[in-house]
């Protein structure tokens, strides 16, 4: 397993405990950050997503590492009779309680401040599971999609979105450039955090990404596992299935 990269370098507390404080710091600006250093294409990506949870027609979905509920609320396109997010920063979803309360998305859509780690859900409880760049937030990487798999019903399927490195040898170097040197200044101006946008740099760095991500999900027991690059290979889809 890789590294445990964590957002604060001389802090004595667990990576759950440093991500939640980190998230907290840059909830207020976290939406408007995010469109900024993507140039607004996570939203394409997010829509992906929802295409591939629509086709499996779910009356209930659970959106793990929800922050501020963008992929909840997207979710409320689909059939679902009950969609929950699920975090550990209590800041992130308070600014995605005032979203859902905004859009009249109340009745459908619930957010709940818990570990992704350690769910308190029964077995085989959800038709589909997502997670939008979350799954390098786990503390222990295997026990959270274990936990995922324990919760996913049976036939059901979860749907990873998750940064990835680049391999054509042009834009990688333009990548790395950006999130070696241009994200973490943008992240600092803006959301006067030094350390949350230097860790996104250092966690998608160390990422188990692609082959390796499939066959962690093939190890721990899902099926159909598989990978789709998106963008040049700056960011990856996940797909299995219990």
């Amino acid at each position: 397993m890789p590294e445990n990269i964590t957002p604060y370098k001389d802090s004595s507390l667990g990576k759950k405990e440093q991500v939640a404080k980190m998230f907290d710091t840059i909830s207020g600006n976290y939406d408007g950050l995010n469109r900024v250093i993507s140039f607004g294409i996570d939203v394409k990506w997010r829509k992906k997503v929802l295409q591939l949870v629509t086709k499996t027609n779910p009356k209930t979905i659970l959106d793990i590492a929800t922050g501020t509920g963008d992929l909840a609320i997207l979710m409320s396109q689909t059939n679902a009779d009950k969609i929950i997010g699920l975090d550990i920063s209590s800041g992130m979803l308070e600014v995605g309680r005032k979203k859902i309360e905004a859009k009249k998305l109340t009745h459908k859509i619930e957010l709940l401040l818990a570990d992704s780690e350690n769910m308190p859900f029964e077995n085989n409880t959800f038709d589909a599971i997502t997670v939008a760049f979350g799954v390098r937030n786990f503390e222990n990487l295997e026990q959270g999609l274990s936990e995922i798999l324990r919760v996913l019903r049976p036939g059901g399927k979860l749907v990873v979105l998750e940064c990835s490195r680049p391999t054509l040898p042009v834009v990688k170097t333009l990548y790395n450039f950006y999130l070696n040197v241009i994200t973490p200044l943008v992240g600092r101006l803006v959301s006067k955090n030094k350390n949350a946008y230097q860790y996104l740099n250092d966690s998608v760095q160390n990422f188990p990404e692609r082959k390796t991500f499939v066959e962690i999900l093939n190890k721990l027991g899902y099926k159909n596992a598989s990978c789709k690059t998106l963008s040049l290979g700056i960011c990856s889809i996940y797909c299995g299935e219990k």
